[in-house]
């Protein structure tokens, strides 16, 4: 698997360290080969915590090259992207220290939720994690957001 999927419900413990869900670390494996580890920063437009596969991470911030180098959209983006991210190493556990600064940043104390988003996930306050998928839910329905049709393999058919 290489995506991060669902919502899952993990315990921060008193030396800031969570467990990795388990089909998480499985999708963080399976990406290893692509750039090695995980990248955590606080999101911009939410109080959480997002979580990104090296690689994935290293080809957002490739998008900086477009812009001149000593201009100010320059220097804001790079600070926004790297000057609170935070490059961690899951232990034989699967487990990770968040720095306290995310911690701040997300609200987070006893319980935390880890949000599948794709190629990315959140980690979340438990109640903000809630409101924030209903919010999700209801802004889709609201909007008529979908996806453009797929062709979808047939019943049976290998994918």
């Amino acid at each position: 698997m290489t995506h991060f999927l669902g919502t899952h419900q993990n315990r921060l413990d008193a030396k800031g360290r969570v467990s990795i869900p388990a089909p998480f670390r499985a999708a963080l494996r399976a990406l290893k080969g692509d750039g090695g580890g995980l990248i955590l920063r606080p999101a911009h437009t939410h109080a959480c915590i997002e979580g990104w596969p090296e690689a994935i991470f290293h080809t957002l911030a490739s998008s900086l090259d477009s812009l001149d180098l000593f201009s100010e959209a320059h220097d804001d983006l790079a600070a926004a992207l790297y000057a609170d991210a935070y490059p961690v190493e899951p232990d034989k556990e699967g487990r990770i220290v968040l720095p306290e600064a995310l911690v701040s940043h997300a609200g987070l104390e006893d319980g935390v939720v880890f949000m599948g988003l794709g190629r990315t996930f959140q980690i979340w306050q438990p109640e903000a994690a809630a409101r924030r998928r209903a919010e999700a839910r209801e802004r889709a329905r609201a909007h008529a957001i979908t996806l453009p049709a797929a062709t979808l393999p047939a019943a049976g058919a290998a994918p």
